[in-house]
């Protein structure tokens, strides 16, 4: 195998007396498998992201969030630590200059800006948004619980998905000051949850997965009149008719080509895979499969789309899988390897 085709997975956990909540892994593309390369002193490190010119790498912590410089090996070197002036984060991600980080607040309902220096040292606070209002049960606590942020790919707007209130607002980024404006909502069912958030790799299409209906919106996204637009064209769901009582479901992840969709269903502990019409954006299901694991809470095709591993952050392990796209057939490859509580899995290019 060249060199350019090598690959790292880093691997995010909670932190149970064991410090170390970041880990590397070597990818054995061929056979679909991880070794552990190193690991990283983290707390409770419960979403990653890597910056869009491929050098840093960041995470959330107890502490806020943590900036990692990527090593030509994969390896990380930690550059700072900054605090969100607030509870933990739960999802992060930077604009598509990687000027900025936002980070979500699914505890307070709160989304920080920070600025992004140029040795990808997070900077000081620009931005701090409280999201405001109940859902639709007031009683169940169905506050705000801003969980996915993400910036539309023209790098215009931000998107920020909100489990509580049941839609995701759209925010106009003022790329001098770092400050959000609102520009647009777009609501969900009621009582469905909105948890993540993906666009297609030309940015036309939205794709918005809510945990407790099981289903994705597919969403198409224009410009007109410095006014964003999302038009809702496909709704599929991440289930099959016979999932098990008490699903909910977790991840969202494209596959690195962008013509698959990955998502996952804690409870029925399932993996959906979907194909990517890059004409229309519609959704195709290709399986909905069980994962030998419980509560997936994320997973992800291997670059290649022949191999799948699957993160079950209640029976602390890591599946792996050798796919078959056409077939719609998955094929557990080998033992699980055991990591306690996984949360996130990201594959980066050496």
């Amino acid at each position: 195998m060249t060199q350019q085709n090598k690959y790292v997975a880093y691997v995010s956990t909670y932190t149970m007396g064991d410090n170390h909540g970041l880990s590397i892994y070597n990818v054995d593309m061929e056979n679909g498998r991880f070794s552990l390369k190193d690991r990283v002193e983290i707390t409770n490190s419960s979403y990653l992201t890597i910056s869009h010119n491929r050098k840093w790498l960041y995470s959330i912590t107890d502490f806020g969030v943590e900036a990692y410089e990527i090593l030509p090996d994969g390896g990380l070197r930690t550059i700072n630590v900054a605090s969100i002036n607030g509870m933990r984060g739960h999802h992060l991600s930077t604009d598509y200059e990687d000027k900025y980080l936002f980070v979500a607040g699914w505890h307070d309902g709160k989304i920080t800006v920070l600025r992004v220096n140029e040795d990808g040292s997070v900077g000081e606070i620009t931005d701090e948004v409280f999201h405001r209002g109940l859902g639709s049960i007031a009683e169940r606590n169905f506050r705000p619980h801003v969980s996915c942020v993400k910036m539309t790919r023209d790098n215009k707007y931000l998107c920020a998905a909100d489990m509580g209130l049941d839609h995701t607002k759209v925010y106009r980024l003022d790329h001098k000051t770092g400050k959000l404006s609102l520009a647009d909502v777009v609501r969900s069912e009621v009582e469905s949850s909105p948890s993540h958030i993906k666009f297609s790799r030309d940015g036309e299409y939205l794709y918005i997965i809510h945990e407790l209906k099981k289903i994705i919106d597919v969403y198409a996204y224009r410009e007109e009149n410095n006014l964003p637009f999302f038009e809702k064209i496909q709704t599929v769901p991440t289930v099959n008719n016979y999932h098990a009582s008490g699903t909910a479901a977790s991840a969202l992840n494209l596959s690195e080509d962008f013509k698959y969709l990955v998502s996952s269903n804690a409870g029925d502990n399932s993996v959906v895979v979907y194909s990517i019409d890059e004409g229309t954006g519609l959704l195709t299901k290709l399986f909905c499969l069980p994962i030998s694991g419980e509560y997936p809470k994320d997973a992800a095709l291997f670059p290649d789309n022949r191999h799948l591993v699957s993160l079950n952050h209640e029976s602390n392990t890591m599946t792996f899988f050798n796919v078959h796209l056409d077939k719609g057939l998955i094929v557990m490859n080998g033992k699980e390897i055991k990591v306690d509580q996984p949360n996130c899995v990201i594959f980066h290019r050496i």
